[in-house]
């Protein structure tokens, strides 16, 4: 399978269990600082994993650049108080764009993104060391 094609995959395995975690977060876990930290992780890998399967060639810093701007994007759009309005007509909307700004959130999106680009830079380097020693047919 072709590198793009194998990254795309993971992505996919990824943002569909970031998916169903986040929903099991909000639904389950009691509302507080830590279910809302997990939510902000689980967003920032979810926009992060959903980046890198709709454009796989990226490095990974590219990535979590744009993750990141996303992320941030997001949070200061709540400070208009749209993303509020929109998730009173509309509650899932609040699952994408959140309702309120909050400063903390931007710490928990910037160091999950960290991680998980640090994570995919070590995977694609350990698949292009393991694809430089397969022998040349």
């Amino acid at each position: 399978m072709p590198r793009p094609a194998r990254r795309r995959l993971a992505a996919a395995v990824v943002l569909a269990a970031t998916i169903a975690s986040g929903l099991a977060v909000h639904r389950w876990a009691p509302d507080g600082a830590a279910s809302d930290i997990a939510g902000d992780v689980l967003y920032a890998l979810a926009a992060y994993a959903g980046l890198v399967l709709l454009f796989p060639r990226p490095r990974p810093w590219v990535v979590g650049v744009a993750a990141a701007a996303w992320c941030v994007a997001v949070e200061l759009f709540q400070l208009t108080g749209v993303p509020e309005r929109i998730g009173a007509a509309f509650p899932p909307a609040m699952l994408l764009l959140g309702t309120v700004f909050d400063p903390r959130d931007l710490l928990a999106y910037l160091a999950a993104i960290a991680v998980a680009t640090a994570l995919d830079t070590a995977f694609v380097a350990a698949r292009r060391r393991a694809r430089s020693r397969r022998p040349v047919a």
